[in-house]
C-alpha cells in the first residue's frame, strides 16, 4: 500500500518525479545515485524502483531502463510529497506591474490575465470570465439600429459588458428608449442578472393594467433581452507552449491537443468544477480528461469580487509540469484579479 512507503522509498520516488519534471527523460537508478545524496548503491535504488513500479507509481516506458511517474504516481506526489514554493518577487512584480485594469473592458482584462499566466508559467493559460447571470446588474441600454432592431448593452458592477441584438417588432423612438432605459436602471440596479430575469418574468405574469404603457414596454423589452442565457466566455493563451512539450511532439498528439483547446465548452465544464470546489484545485491526467486532454494536468482557482462576479483561471500543461512553481502562480493570480476587480468596481 502507498500509505506504507518508508522514508527512503518516499525520498527516491520524490527524486524520480522531480528529475523527470526537469528532464522529460526516464530516470534510471544510476542517475539517481549520481544526482542525489542518498548514500545508496544503484542496486538498492533499483530494488526500491521495482517496488514503486509494483505499486503503480512508476512505469518503464518501452524498453528503457529508466522509469517515469504514472498518473497515480503524480497524484501521490502532489497529495503527499509536494513542497509548494513561495512565488519569487520577480514574478510578483511582473504580475502587479502588468495588472492595471483601469479603463479596460472585462474582455481585455481576461485576455491580459491569460497572457500573464501563460508567459510566467510557460504553459497554456485559461481564463473563464465571470458568468453574466451571476453578476450584479449595473445598467442596461438600448440602441436603435433600425426600425425593428435594437442593440442591448448590459453592464455589470464588475465591469463585464455584453451585447445582444433583439427584434421587438416595434419602432421605438430614441426618446422612448431613453425613458425605458431610465425606468429599468432605477428598478433593477443592484440585483444579479438571474434575479433581474426572475423579477421581470414575475411582473410580466401579473395584471398588465398595473403598469402604464412605458412600464409595460420596458418590461417586455428587458424580458426579451434576457430571454436566453448569454454564452460563457473563455480565453486561451499560449497554446504553443503545449506543442513544445516532448510528450506531444507527434502529429497525432498535436492535432488532439489543439482540438481539445479549441473545444471551449469542454474547457468551460472543466473550469466549472474548480469554481464549484473553491480554492486552488489540481486535476491530474484522467481528472482533466473530461476536456479530452489526455496526459495533461490543470491547476485552477476561482476569482471573485465583492460585487458577486465569479470566474476561474488556470494553467494547463503536461502531467510533468512543475507543480511546486505553477500552484503559487495560479493562487497569486486569482487573488490579484479578485483584488483588482474590487478596486475597479468601487
Amino acid at each position: 500500500m502507498i500509505d506504507t512507503l518508508n522514508e527512503r522509498s518516499q525520498s527516491i520516488f520524490e527524486a524520480i518525479v522531480e528529475d523527470y519534471i526537469n528532464t522529460a527523460e526516464p530516470v534510471g537508478s544510476r542517475a539517481i545515485t549520481k544526482r542525489h545524496r542518498f548514500d545508496l548503491s544503484p542496486a538498492t535504488v533499483r530494488n526500491v524502483m521495482s517496488d514503486l513500479e509494483e505499486m503503480g507509481l512508476l512505469v518503464s516506458p518501452h524498453t528503457s531502463a529508466g522509469r517515469i511517474p504514472t498518473e497515480k504516481g503524480y497524484q501521490y506526489y502532489v497529495e503527499s510529497l509536494l513542497k509548494v514554493r513561495d512565488l519569487p518577487d520577480e514574478f510578483r512584480n511582473r504580475f502587479e506591474t502588468g495588472a492595471g485594469f483601469a479603463g479596460k473592458s472585462m474582455e481585455n482584462i481576461m485576455q491580459e490575465v491569460g497572457n500573464m499566466l501563460s508567459s510566467i508559467s510557460r504553459h497554456t493559460g485559461l481564463v473563464m470570465a465571470p458568468r453574466f447571470q451571476s453578476t450584479v446588474f449595473r445598467q442596461i441600454e438600448f440602441v436603435r439600429l433600425s426600425q425593428t432592431r435594437l442593440l442591448v448593452i448590459f453592464v455589470s458592477e464588475s465591469g463585464l459588458v455584453q451585447n445582444k441584438i433583439i427584434e421587438p417588432g416595434i419602432d421605438f423612438s430614441r426618446r422612448d428608449l431613453e425613458s425605458i432605459t431610465r425606468y429599468l436602471n432605477q428598478r433593477l440596479t443592484g440585483m444579479t442578472i438571474a434575479e433581474v430575469r426572475e423579477k421581470i418574468a414575475l411582473e410580466l405574469r401579473e395584471e398588465r393594467n398595473r403598469y402604464n404603457q412605458l412600464e409595460q414596454q420596458a418590461l417586455e423589452l428587458s424580458g426579451q433581452a434576457l430571454q436566453e442565457d448569454i454564452a460563457d466566455q473563455i480565453y486561451v493563451a499560449g497554446t504553443s507552449y503545449m506543442l513544445e512539450q516532448p510528450e506531444f511532439n507527434t502529429n497525432d498528439s498535436m492535432v488532439r491537443i489543439m482540438r481539445a483547446l479549441e473545444s471551449k465548452q469542454q474547457l468551460i465544464d472543466l473550469l466549472d468544477c474548480s469554481q464549484q470546489a473553491g480554492g486552488v484545485q489540481i486535476f491530474i491526467g484522467s481528472q482533466a480528461n473530461r476536456a479530452h486532454l489526455d496526459g495533461c494536468s490543470l491547476i485552477a482557482a476561482p476569482f471573485s469580487g465583492k460585487k458577486g462576479a465569479i470566474g476561474t483561471l488556470g494553467v494547463i500543461g503536461p502531467m510533468r509540469m512543475n507543480y511546486s512553481q505553477v500552484i503559487p502562480i495560479v493562487d497569486f493570480t486569482a487573488t490579484l484579479v479578485s483584488r483588482m476587480l474590487d478596486r475597479e468596481s468601487q
